[in-house]
């Protein structure tokens, strides 16, 4: 394809904060983008390899900050991928699969080239004789490991093997995706007798009667979300509409059987190649856990309580049943129908008392940004003027307590066909001091859209996303780092969940509540009995969560616990039945085989393992959350939601970005080690 002279990704953007001008960039631009981004960079990081003058850290560390985190490349891999995930067509998706295998390779050229190792390795060995501050020890560190981890320091027979197999990765994870994406549109049910959509309210029975008539169907359309108990069960009194939206949910991913086993057994050789056990230790080791047993005693460890508390809530779930009339035994259909159902009869709760309450753009304003305000001090200014990639994304600018400028918060709030499942944060410019670089972050969430006139009113649940997600975008904006490699949410895996996770502390915070929870007509602020009959329901289902949650991630860990060898075989039988054969057993002997509770994630959707980014690693929710419950504690016995708690908490933390070791900087904040305790009380395991 002959070169666009006016593709924008070849120049740093002229908008305001650099962000991308995607109303001029076409999907050939991104490919252009691709292409010329990994020549330049190839030629930079070969002028620092092949430099005749001994290693210091300004041409060799430095270097390879610029060179890897300014220039083409950088520009388009943060914007394309914004893009695809959350509003792909054909032509992207086509972009991804071309160059997928070709990105890992050209990443493989860089961190398997042995002369830039040695570089680094030498650096590394003379530490001791530099005067290093503390960044600039951590990032040499972190480049050491991962070059070592990328395989630099294995033989030559043995790196091009590596090679091979990242390639070939690549396009797994990225043909995975796509089916994701692919099965979480086709599994949504239609229903053309608006009689089975008992339970729903008028909003969202005018949002299934629009969603459908936006893909060409009669009657009513219920999407699913990524994971297994999609939102409407709660809702649905029609049994079986409930089956079929939950048959129809846990069914997917039956396409993505044959990927699931070749991934494995991929990584599971990567591990072998590294000198590891198995993939999770591999992964573990490079993280605050550091090592895999040490993953699977903790999660195993709450496995019995768990079940317990599921078993008992199972019973008082029966119970209703029964004394509802109804004569059948609890499913897996029914559990979060009948979830709902106990809550208003022994907490006197009815989400639909509370749904007219919750309208988007006042959970934003008067919640999320509300809470922001008054622990650090921010204001939040919307910024029509910028556009991103659709019409749904709203921008605000984010200033400081002195009036300077943070960066930019960009929100894409809304399901469509063309977003994946799910929420996340993610940033189109990541913060660093070396570049002069602002931050310019992104929260994507899946909220059904509300039909045309119509408000946008939330679940507790997308409330909750909300505050989360929000926390993730507060580490990005508050970063204050020198090196792009290390700001914002850079840290590990099994750590980046942990601020999010301290941000859903303010949904009940009283002050903050009184303030969101308004009427979406009259503005009234919900009464406080229904505000404490909320929070208390909340204190139901702990055992359903954390049962859905242990089974996910330890489905996880089962896999990637395995060996070459152990990896199971199709050997012509069909894939999908040799991974759900697995997945039964894998349930069964950790004790987790409950038919009326579902993983979080079924192997064949998990996307958070099975397309890279949690590989092993989506044990981090609850490993991070020992964090976010001692800081909870912390917070509460220090006075709560004020400005001395958020400064010091931003200063000795959020700044920090993955610029120091992030335990460190808990210790820092908190005056000594997390401890476990909170968060067996928070979740009645103790």
């Amino acid at each position: 394809m002959s070169a666009t002279p006016t593709n924008p990704l070849l120049e740093p953007s002229p908008r305001p904060f650099q962000i991308p001008p995607f109303d001029q960039i076409t999907d050939a631009h991104y490919r252009e983008g691709f292409e010329k981004g990994m020549e330049e960079q190839a030629r930079a990081v070969a002028a620092i390899a092949e430099q005749t003058a001994e290693p210091d850290f300004d041409n060799t560390v430095v270097a390879l900050e610029k060179a890897l985190h300014t220039g083409i490349l950088s520009r388009t891999q943060f914007a394309f991928y914004t893009v695809n995930a959350a509003d792909t067509n054909p032509d992207r998706e086509t972009v991804e699969a071309d160059f997928s295998p070709r990105l890992a390779a050209h990443n493989d050229a860089i961190f398997l080239d042995g002369r830039l190792y040695d570089r680094i390795e030498k650096l590394w060995q003379n530490r001791d004789s530099h005067n290093y501050d503390e960044q600039e020890l951590y990032l040499l560190e972190r480049y050491r490991t991962r070059f070592r981890r990328a395989g630099a320091a294995l033989d030559e027979a043995d790196r091009a093997e590596l090679k091979e197999i990242n390639g070939r990765l690549a396009e797994l994870h990225a043909g995975f995706s796509r089916q994701v994406r692919t099965d979480i549109n086709d599994a949504a049910v239609v229903v053309s007798d608006p009689a089975e959509l008992e339970g729903l309210s008028e909003a969202g029975i005018a949002a299934a009667r629009a969603a459908a008539k936006e893909r060409g169907e009669d009657g009513y359309l219920i999407g699913m979300q990524m994971y297994s108990a999609t939102p409407a069960l709660e809702e649905l009194g029609h049994r079986d509409v409930r089956r079929r939206v939950w048959e129809s949910s846990v069914n997917r991913g039956k396409a993505n059987a044959e990927a699931i086993l070749e991934i494995v057994r991929l990584r599971a050789r990567v591990a072998r190649l590294m000198g590891y056990d198995d993939y999770a230790d591999f992964v573990a080791d490079d993280a605050t856990a550091g090592s895999g047993s040490a993953v699977w005693d903790r999660l195993t460890a709450m496995v019995p309580a768990a079940m317990r508390n599921a078993r008992a809530e199972a019973d008082r779930l029966q119970q209703a049943i029964q004394d509802s009339g109804e004569d059948f035994t609890l499913q897996a259909w029914d559990w979060k129908y009948y979830a709902q159902q106990v809550k208003a009869a022994e907490y006197g709760f009815d989400p639909d008392d509370l749904t007219p309450y919750l309208e988007l753009d006042t959970v934003i304003r008067d919640g999320v940004f509300y809470a922001a305000e008054k622990e650090y001090g921010l204001a939040f200014h919307e910024r029509p003027d910028l556009v991103a990639y659709h019409d749904d994304v709203r921008i605000w600018e984010v200033r400081d307590s002195d009036g300077s400028v943070l960066g930019l918060f960009c929100a894409d709030y809304f399901t469509r066909d063309s977003k994946r499942g799910g929420a996340w944060m993610n940033p189109l410019v990541k913060q660093s001091d070396l570049t002069g670089d602002t931050p310019v972050i992104m929260n994507n969430l899946n909220i059904v859209k509300p039909a045309e006139g119509q408000p946008a009113l939330v679940t507790p649940d997308n409330v909750r996303t909300l505050f989360h997600e929000f926390g993730h975008a507060l580490h990005g904006l508050f970063s204050r780092c020198r090196f792009p490699q290390t700001s914002g949410t850079s840290v590990p895996r099994d750590f980046v969940e942990y601020p999010s996770q301290v941000n859903e502390m303010w949904i009940h915070w009283p002050e903050v509540r009184a303030n969101y929870v308004k009427h979406h007509r009259t503005g009234q602020a919900a009464d406080t009995d229904l505000l404490n009959k909320w929070k208390a329901s909340t204190e139901f289902g702990h055992g359903f969560a954390k049962v859905e949650y242990l089974a996910a991630a330890l489905l996880d860990q089962v896999w990637h616990r395995l060996t070459p060898e152990e990896v199971p075989q199709a050997e012509g039988r069909d894939a999908a039945e040799v991974v759900e054969e697995f997945e039964k057993r894998a349930l069964r002997d950790i004790g987790l085989d409950m038919e009326e509770i579902a993983p979080r994630y079924r192997s064949g959707y998990f996307a958070h393992t099975f397309t890279g980014g949690y590989a092993a690693g989506y044990y981090s929710y609850i490993w991070s959350e020992i964090l976010d419950a001692d800081t909870v504690e912390w917070f509460k016995d220090n006075g709560g939601l004020n400005r001395a708690n958020g400064d010091r908490f931003r200063a000795e933390l959020l700044s920090k970005g993955g610029s120091v070791p992030p335990l460190e900087s808990y210790v820092k904040f908190r005056g000594r080690p997390a401890e476990l305790e909170p968060l067996l009380r928070r979740h009645g395991l103790d």
